[in-house]
C-alpha cells in the first residue's frame, strides 16, 4: 500500500475512533415509553405524551419535597440537556446528589437546577436540603472556601414561558458549574468550598411539597465529560470589586447582593 495512501487510512481510522468515542459519551437516559431506570412514587410518576410525568395535587399534598431517581449510575463532569414544561408550583433537575433516606423515601439532597415560574429562579443553582440559593437567574457568582457567595456579574434574567416546552442545560466541569435555558446561560458558579461542594451523585427529577403542579421532562441527554477541571481559589479568585450576598432573611427564598465589596 502507498505510503500516502497508509497516512489517509490511519487518519481516518483515528477520525472514526474519535467520533465513536464521543458518540459513545452521549446518551439518552429516558427511553420514552416507561420509566425503566428510574425510581420514584408511583402514586406521583408516570410515562404522558411521551414524557416523564410528576403530578401533585392539592387534596393529598406532599410531606416533603420528593424525586423520580435515575438508577443508572452516577454523574461527575457531565452535560446533560432536556427539554421541560411546568405548571403550578415548581420542580427541578437534580445532579451530583444523595439520596437522604433518614428524611423518607425519595429524598433528595445536593445540586439543582430548578424549574420555578419565576424568572429571577427558573434556572438558578439551588442546594437542595443544603446551602439554599447559590445563585439566581442572572448570576455569575464565586462561592469562598468559607462558604461566603460573591456576587461577580448580574444580567437580565432569562426569561420564558415555563409552561411550554423549553430546554435546560446543565454543564459540570469541576467545581465549576454553568446552566441554560434555550441556549442562554442563567447561571455561572465556581464553588470553593470543600465542605459543601458535591463532585459526583445521582440525577433525579423534583416534585415540590406544596400546591399542586404538574412537570413533564422528555429527550434527556447526558454526555459525561472526563475527569478533573477542579479550579483552585488561586486560579479562580474573587474579583475585588465583587459583592457579597446577604443570607436570606428566615422563611425568605430570595437572596440579594449587599453594597459591601470585597
Amino acid at each position: 500500500m502507498p505510503r500516502q495512501t497508509l497516512h489517509v487510512v490511519m487518519s481516518l481510522g483515528l477520525f472514526l475512533t474519535i467520533l465513536t468515542t464521543c458518540v459513545a459519551q452521549e446518551r439518552q437516559i429516558f427511553n420514552g415509553k416507561d420509566l425503566d431506570g428510574w425510581e420514584g412514587n408511583p402514586e406521583s410518576w408516570s410515562v404522558q405524551e411521551g414524557a416523564i410525568t410528576g403530578i401533585t395535587t392539592d387534596d393529598k399534598r406532599l410531606p416533603y419535597n420528593q424525586f423520580l431517581i435515575w438508577r443508572g449510575g452516577t454523574v461527575k463532569n457531565f452535560e446533560l440537556r432536556a427539554k421541560v414544561r411546568q405548571t403550578g408550583n415548581n420542580s427541578g433537575i437534580q445532579y451530583r446528589s444523595k439520596e437522604l433516606k433518614q428524611v423518607g423515601a425519595w429524598s433528595v439532597g445536593g445540586y439543582q437546577c430548578d424549574i420555578h415560574p419565576q424568572a429571577a429562579n427558573n434556572a438558578m443553582l439551588y442546594d437542595e436540603r443544603g446551602r439554599g440559593i447559590v445563585a439566581q437567574n442572572g448570576q455569575t457568582v464565586i462561592i469562598d472556601r468559607d462558604g461566603t457567595k460573591w456576587l461577580v456579574k448580574e444580567t437580565e434574567p432569562v426569561k420564558v414561558d415555563v409552561a411550554e416546552w423549553n430546554e435546560y442545560m446543565i454543564i459540570a466541569r469541576g467545581n465549576h458549574l454553568i446552566h441554560k435555558i434555550n441556549g442562554q446561560v442563567t447561571v455561572d458558579v465556581i464553588d470553593h468550598q470543600e465542605s459543601e461542594r458535591e463532585q459526583e451523585g445521582i440525577v433525579a427529577i423534583q416534585i415540590h411539597q406544596g400546591p399542586a403542579m404538574r412537570v413533564q421532562v422528555k429527550d434527556i441527554v447526558l454526555r459525561e465529560l472526563p475527569d478533573g477541571g477542579v479550579l483552585t481559589p488561586e486560579q479562580a479568585p474573587v474579583p475585588a470589586d465583587a459583592k457579597k450576598i446577604a443570607a436570606p432573611a428566615p422563611g425568605g427564598k430570595k437572596k440579594k447582593a449587599d453594597a459591601s465589596a470585597k
